[in-house]
């Protein structure tokens, strides 16, 4: 212990004297303990290092395309002639009977909202989706719908997190996570598990939905950013000398390796994984983010006009290079989908405006992965936390309310069944009248095609054992799987 004391006073004099010094060329330090041979450096591995799946799996790695805020699936993908046919008139109380709404009393008198988009029939599948997404009606036959999708929370914050977490409760682990954990990652030199954003504004509730809750930090997603630095503190200030950064790096090497050795501790492991994670990402972050090698004809094929702009469509391009460079986990948060009414969120401009931002290039990076063999396994899915109400809200302009019985869902890759449309809803999609989907659903079907059992998949925490689908029933949604 004394000297671990000393070490530490050593270490702490070190750093002191050269302050600034980045995070990220702390990895250094694992990289010369590790070379050194110490016993419990040994003994750690690397959290991350590819695991095995308990059967078969059909996919590898996942993007989720997350659409914050609600997409309204009547003005996208769930077409119903019958809701325009009654537009205006009061919704059936026998709807609303016993249903809460975020910004609309079920008691009050609330009239049908029918769409204002022309909806027409694509593919081989004869699959319907609105004018607001051309480029997505053009690649249907290759992805699977699910119209009858169901969750339990109607507020943005709690469903953003139930989605990602499979809870409204703070401190689980996101799905990332999950994944990351059970499988490891085949990317050596980036994350398992990546955030990248684009929107007005980051997703109500920011850093819970991709957070690894009682699981190591290790399993947390990270955040790349378009402009600056890929990754905050990662770039080591140009004022600190080599030989400066090799003194502090060979005492932080043998203060984690004691400490560790000493306490067992799984977060002083995941410490001194993650100083080696930064140094590797001091060179390959910068070198995912740069996509000058991209031809001109891919940056065309995602609508990219400034290969430097933070938009969704450059974020699906670097999602297809995550997938390349064998990312387990992407998450591409856009807003804002809140389309109430209202002078910044109505139908009538600005659902077209956002969805114009991310329809060619959600289908270009389905497409491209293809194109790249990559779509076989790997799982795209297109969604958000709900959906909107058949009823309009009386707001300054046309808007609907957050809807938690049934929305739209789609996915492509990765074992789903291209050309399919699972789930019916009833005349005026309000509720499925056919094959429902929960959220745990949806979840056990990932993990599945990803060759693990959600019931065994579980952390202990506080004396209990926690999954990503809960304690209530999941199933894995086997008649959207080829």
């Amino acid at each position: 212990m004394n000297d671990f004391n000393s070490l530490r006073d050593t270490t702490r004099r070190h750093f002191f004297d050269q302050c600034g010094i980045g995070v990220g060329a702390m990895a250094l330090s694992q990289l010369q303990s590790r070379a050194s041979g110490s016993e419990s450096s040994s003994k750690i591995g690397n959290p991350l290092a590819p695991k095995p799946t308990h059967f078969p799996a059909k996919a590898k790695r996942i993007i989720f395309l997350f659409m914050a805020g609600g997409p309204s699936q009547l003005d996208l993908f769930d077409y119903k002639p019958e809701l325009s046919r009654l537009n205006g008139e009061p919704m059936p109380a026998s709807y609303l009977e016993g249903k809460r709404f975020a910004f609309m009393n079920s008691s009050h008198r609330v009239n049908l909202l029918g769409t204002h988009r022309s909806f027409a029939q694509y593919g081989q599948t004869g699959t319907w989706v609105s004018d607001l997404l051309p480029h997505t009606a053009k690649i249907v036959d290759e992805l699977t719908f699910i119209h009858t999708c169901k969750t339990d929370l109607f507020n943005h914050a709690p469903a953003k997190l139930f989605m990602n977490t499979g809870s409204g409760q703070f401190g689980r682990p996101s799905m990332g996570a999950w994944f990351t954990y059970g499988l490891g990652s085949e990317c050596e030199n980036l994350p398992g598990f990546v955030v990248l954003q684009s929107g007005p504004r980051g997703p109500r509730g920011g850093a819970i939905h991709w957070s690894s809750g009682m699981l190591p930090s290790t399993y947390q997603g990270v955040p790349l950013r378009n402009k600056g630095e890929p990754i905050l503190n990662l770039t080591t200030p140009s004022s600190v000398s080599d030989a400066q950064q090799v003194e502090v790096l060979k005492a932080t090497a043998q203060l984690n390796d004691l400490r560790l050795k000493e306490y067992g501790d799984d977060e002083i492991a995941t410490r001194i994984n993650a100083y080696e994670m930064a140094y590797k990402m001091q060179t390959s972050a910068p070198e995912l983010m740069d996509t000058s090698s991209e031809t001109q004809e891919t940056l065309d094929l995602y609508g990219i006009k400034d290969a430097k702009e933070s938009t969704f469509a450059r974020n699906c391009l670097l999602a297809r290079r995550l997938a390349q460079r064998g990312v387990r986990f992407v998450q591409l948060y856009h807003t804002n989908w809140d389309h109430h009414g209202g002078p910044t969120e109505n139908l009538q401009e600005h659902l077209p405006k956002i969805a114009t931002e991310v329809d060619q290039a959600s289908a270009a990076l389905v497409m491209d992965l293809k194109r790249h063999g990559l779509l076989e396994d790997t799982i795209v899915v297109w969604g958000g936390e709900f959906g909107r109400t058949p009823m309009g809200e009386v707001r300054e302009s046309t808007g609907r309310n957050h809807h938690i019985d049934a929305f739209t869902m789609w996915f492509a890759g990765g074992g789903f069944k291209p050309g399919t449309s699972y789930g019916v809803t009833d005349e005026f999609g309000f509720g499925p009248v056919k094959d429902p989907v929960h959220v745990r659903d949806i979840h056990a079907t990932l993990l599945h095609q990803m060759g693990l059992n959600h019931e065994r998949l579980t952390v202990r925490s506080q004396g209990l054992d926690f999954k990503l689908t809960g304690v209530l029933p999941a199933r894995v949604v086997k008649e959207v799987l080829a």
